[in-house]
């Protein structure tokens, strides 16, 4: 009995986080109340109330559930295979954050919540500040790739692993924003997958040979 309760209680959790995410990108955050969530998860405010203690809470409790999967699937270690040559690393490193979106309806949703319906003020702020410290985290690793590349004589003369580590960044951030907008041309993985190939080969010295898996 108790544990069928609860069974129930993450059952009816989960259904509210479902409904916010649904109510969120429908409408966004600042416009959506606790009142329509509840409606829309077919459950009473108190029945909100029992799991959460604001729409604040409630709003971190559903960008956990999809960013915390995000940043495990989120697979750094392919920047530091020593199986691989360094900007094919790179390559592997956007093509796997690229399919995410393809492969998760709900990730998808609830990165165009954060992006595009929802104002980052008052206790947020914090969430953009922890932001700009992954951001720093990814250029730092992707540096420490780019910079095997030097080594390896694969990096364009002229370019520092820094300036291409921020460069790729960028892309990688214009991407997901650009494929969450639905632009028609960023959907198709082949077309992304050109894209991600003329963004390394960009960076890729005369004379190094394109070896593609």
């Amino acid at each position: 009995m108790v544990r069928r309760t609860k069974e129930e209680a993450e059952q009816t959790r989960r259904s509210i986080l479902a409904a916010a995410r649904k109510t969120f990108h429908e409408q966004g955050v600042g416009n959506t109340s606790l009142e329509q969530i509840a409606q829309a998860a077919g459950l009473t405010r108190g029945a909100i109330y029992w799991h959460f203690a604001n729409k604040e809470e409630l709003f971190k409790a559903m960008r956990q559930e999809v960013t915390v999967p995000l940043a495990d699937r989120m697979d750094y270690t392919l920047l530091s295979d020593a199986s691989t040559v360094p900007l094919e690393r790179v390559r592997n490193f956007l093509v796997q954050f690229a399919d995410l979106l393809s492969d998760n309806p709900c990730m998808r949703d609830t990165l165009e919540i954060l992006n595009f319906k929802c104002e980052f003020v008052g206790d947020m702020q914090r969430d953009l500040a922890e932001y700009a410290v992954n951001c720093e985290e990814c250029v730092a690793k992707l540096q420490h790739t780019y910079q095997a590349a030097q080594r390896a004589g694969q990096l364009r003369a002229g370019l520092s692993p820094r300036i291409a580590a921020m460069d790729t960044l960028i892309f990688l951030t214009g991407l997901l924003r650009l494929r969450l907008l639905d632009v028609p041309s960023l959907q198709a993985r082949r077309d992304i997958n050109a894209l991600i190939g003329a963004h390394i080969d960009s960076r890729r010295a005369a004379g190094d040979p394109v070896t593609r898996s």
